[in-house]
């Protein structure tokens, strides 16, 4: 055991909506939801404001609407968050080498590896830390809490115990005396279910559940989580900080507001994951074997289908086809009762950080295949065209509505512009998306360094509106390095 709490854990405070706030001017000091805004989406993450109202992660939209009618709720825009936790990530490992990204949000760091020497006392650890908060404020305009123990569990309980910009330090031998009267909902992996078994054996706090044996645990939870939460309400952690954690899979899923009906809607919302689950996979520098679709019908019928390559690739000319072919089939099943999509998800997983095998044969396999679909498509409608009417002209060959790999072609008039998404005016300049409806969509103009902007609402196929990548927003809205100019 370690006498000095030299393991940190970092928590980005409300990381998603703190993001959008530092990107949007005009809802700094707002309540705002990041999360699905549908009927059916649930909250990611709500902003401090927005907590107030009782709104939390995890809590249905629809009742977080409810309880704060005029928060500004918005779709999540991972490329920027991805960036923001690249400058915290590569931050935290110029303290020490030794860090564990639990999520893009939060990490924890061991101070033993430090290079200058790990720290002695208690007072060293709390200045790491409070640099480590000042830091991040500098580094990106976001406010971090730190908390620091002699274990992965305190240092994570204690990063909670004072948010928002909280700095707590729990000395080594003091564990126990910390951890007792707090409620057993801080304790890692108690949710709500959880808490609500452990108090019909009348622990609500953390001292209550070290007063239950062992058994009395394993019977109420089972053997494996039993026994650790007896472990872990006595402090007991013996997990290093390991920085080589594995990534096994990386995946994205949408709950829609209405279900899809009908096979090329639901080609395209899958096209459209696989899109962003392929960028995710290439920001993350993996490659990946296997492709998974996931398909959850109206009655809540889940079906997965999945694909193995012979090798890892990155390539979205062979991931996007793959997710494709087994999207019909996993949607076929998980439609046999009840008509409608209500979910789909795309994931990968059998990652590497290489690539190998003959793409180009494979990619040519594929272009053959699709000028011979596309051969046959065209065929069948004239033939259908003909027997209909031996004597009209033929007809123009409608743009497909899928691909076969690639985006889904959109017109102008087709874009689907989500609340949150940034966008440029050619003549207005940069702003985002503030709700979309009946052929128009209102546009916020602002951006992370102006003041709170005007509202305009425009045609959804004005030619002169288009998307920005969220990436490019983040990266601009950065403060400049130290010594640069």
């Amino acid at each position: 055991m370690r006498t000095v709490p030299s393991i940190l854990h970092i928590d980005v405070d409300a990381f998603f909506a703190a993001v959008e706030q530092r990107h949007k001017p005009s809802l700094r000091g707002k309540p705002v939801v990041v999360g699905g805004v549908g009927l059916r989406g649930v909250v990611s993450t709500a902003s401090y404001e927005a907590r107030v109202f009782g709104i939390g992660s995890a809590m249905p939209t629809a009742l977080a609407r409810r309880r704060c009618p005029n928060a500004a709720y918005l779709f999540p825009r991972f490329g920027a968050y991805h960036e923001v936790s690249q400058v915290v990530m590569g931050l935290l490992r110029e303290v020490s080498p030794l860090v564990e990204p639990q999520s893009l949000d939060e990490a924890f760091v061991d101070l033993e590896a430090m290079p200058g020497g790990a720290p002695e006392t208690v007072e060293d650890v709390r200045a790491v830390a409070l640099l480590i908060s000042e830091q991040v404020k500098a580094r990106t305009g976001l406010t971090a809490s730190v908390g620091a123990g002699t274990s992965k569990l305190v240092a994570k309980v204690a990063s909670d115990a004072e948010k928002p910009v909280g700095c707590v330090v729990v000395a080594g031998g003091a564990e126990q005396q910390w951890l007792d009267p707090l409620p057993v909902r801080k304790l890692w992996g108690v949710g709500p279910a959880t808490a609500d078994r452990l108090l019909r054996l009348g622990a609500t706090t953390v001292e209550e559940l070290r007063g239950l044996s062992e058994a009395e645990l394993v019977g109420l939870l089972g053997h494996a989580w039993g026994g650790q939460l007896y472990r872990l309400s006595r402090g007991l952690d013996e997990r290093e900080v390991s920085p080589e954690r594995e990534t096994k899979s990386v995946s994205v899923e949408d709950t829609y507001a209405h279900d899809l009906q009908d096979r090329p809607a639901i080609r395209a919302a899958l096209t459209e994951l696989a899109e962003r689950v392929v960028r995710r996979l290439r920001e993350s520098g993996h490659t990946g074997r296997t492709v998974t679709v996931k398909a959850r019908g109206h009655d809540f019928t889940t079906v997965t289908r999945s694909e193995t390559f012979p090798a890892p690739t990155d390539d979205a000319r062979l991931l996007i086809p793959a997710a494709l072919r087994l999207v019909d089939g996993a949607a076929d099943a998980a439609t046999g009762q009840m008509h409608g999509i209500r979910l789909l998800g795309v994931g990968i997983s059998g990652l590497a950080e290489y690539a190998q095998g003959d793409l180009i044969a494979e990619l040519e396999g594929l272009d053959e295949l699709a000028a011979q679909e596309a051969a046959e498509a065209d065929a069948d409608a004239d033939a259908e065209h003909e027997a209909a009417d031996p004597g009209a002209l033929p007809a123009a060959s409608p743009v497909p509505a899928v691909t076969l790999y690639g985006p889904v072609p959109l017109a102008p008039e087709a874009r689907h512009w989500l609340a949150g998404q940034d966008v440029r005016h050619t003549d207005l300049g940069p702003g985002w998306v503030q709700g979309a409806g009946l052929g128009r969509v209102t546009v916020r103009f602002e951006g992370p360094d102006t003041p709170p902007g005007r509202i305009s609402t425009l045609s959804v196929d004005d030619p002169e509106l288009l998307p920005v990548d969220s990436a490019e927003v983040a990266r601009g809205a950065l403060p400049a390095p130290p010594g640069s100019h």
